[in-house]
């Protein structure tokens, strides 16, 4: 049986994820991961899963969210409080069921606030989009500082700006959450990158996607052939929302305290640099250019009070060299030439 292009490239991507896995746990069991590098490993996983979800809504759909960081610090803060409320309140002792469910649930916050955010937002276009998600990600992130929540044995209390609850206090405002038990792992993390591949390759070569990307290359053409625009455009977002809520449980259920000063601006833009270094509707592109630059400013750390100074040379480096001409027409040429001799493989194959 002849598989599709489509999904052959699909196979490949979930055994490169697979072989990558089983490299990482190979160097933890040996020891031959460094310390920094193995507590690095789970954050790489979200912003990975951020990188391709963020892509989905500006390489796929062609719009620009600078509020992604607010879709995670939803996920987030859900995903803790859902962990603390399965222990405390239903007595659920399994950390892995635990985590599951937790991303389940920061995923499902996230998409309903995606839906209600989608709505308006997606009927504007170009810069005024950008600005109004930039406005939901920093209200979010003010919002979560007025928020107080605590769990009573079965009942989950929720206040603002009043922090004298009943119970254990799970979410104390500023303070952001507390006695939070870290159990995010690293195979759940290398499962979340497979099910994001999994959902944005899909539906990138499924009809819906195809209508997607009919809508980003000529709006009105779409228009004029039936395609209902903000319907795909909010289908994308949507799904790109659930997905950021639950890479932000996961982030979240790995430390034990955290505030909503992890999710300001400057989260949104450090993604939205994933996206353009890797390449704007590069899936891979996402997801190498995400991993690189989680470890980068580590492996710089040797430069003291330089070494930021170093990363962002290096960011305007590879900007360069990716959008150099005489680069990218090499690059093209490689490609064409390692087609040109798969074709002639494949028809020397059919005659013999």
């Amino acid at each position: 049986m002849k598989l599709k292009k489509s999904t052959v490239n699909a196979i490949i991507s979930y055994a490169i994820v697979i072989a990558a896995f089983l490299i990482c746990q190979w160097m933890i069991a040996t020891k031959n991961m460094p310390r920094t590098l193995k507590g690095q490993m789970i954050p790489i996983c979200v912003y990975i899963v951020m990188a391709v979800s963020l892509n989905l809504v500006v390489g796929i759909s062609g719009e620009l969210s600078l509020g992604h960081a607010g879709f995670m610090s939803i996920g987030a803060f859900s995903g803790a409080i859902a962990s603390t409320y399965f222990l405390n309140a239903l007595g659920l002792e399994s950390a892995i069921v635990r985590l599951v469910l937790s991303i389940l649930v920061g995923g499902a916050f996230a998409g309903v606030f995606g839906v209600l955010i989608g709505i308006p937002v997606l009927r504007l276009r170009g810069d005024y989009l950008a600005i109004v998600t930039l406005a939901f990600g920093e209200i979010i992130r003010n919002v979560v500082n007025c928020l107080y929540f605590s769990v009573d044995g079965m009942r989950l209390h929720v206040s603002f700006n009043n922090p004298n609850l009943p119970g254990s206090i799970i979410v104390n405002g500023p303070a952001g959450s507390k006695g939070i038990k870290a159990i995010s792992t690293l195979p759940v993390g290398f499962v979340l990158i497979l099910f994001t591949l999994f959902v944005v390759l899909n539906l990138v070569n499924s009809r819906s996607g195809r209508a997607i990307m009919a809508s980003r290359d000529n709006r009105i053409a779409a228009e004029a052939m039936g395609i209902n625009v903000t319907k795909y455009k909010m289908m994308a977002f949507v799904t790109s929302a659930v997905l950021a809520g639950m890479a932000g449980a996961l982030y979240g259920l790995n430390f034990s305290t955290f505030t909503a000063a992890k999710f300001k601006f400057d989260t949104s833009i450090l993604v939205l640099v994933f996206v353009v270094l890797g390449g704007i509707g590069n899936i891979w592109g996402s997801i190498i250019a995400a991993a690189l630059l989680t470890v980068l400013p580590e492996l710089l750390r040797a430069f003291a009070d330089y070494r930021m100074l170093i990363y962002a040379i290096v960011l305007i480096l590879v900007m360069l060299a990716t959008n150099n001409p005489i680069i990218r027409s090499l690059f093209n040429g490689l490609i064409r030439r390692n087609r040109a001799d798969q074709a002639k493989a494949g028809k020397g194959g059919d005659a013999q």
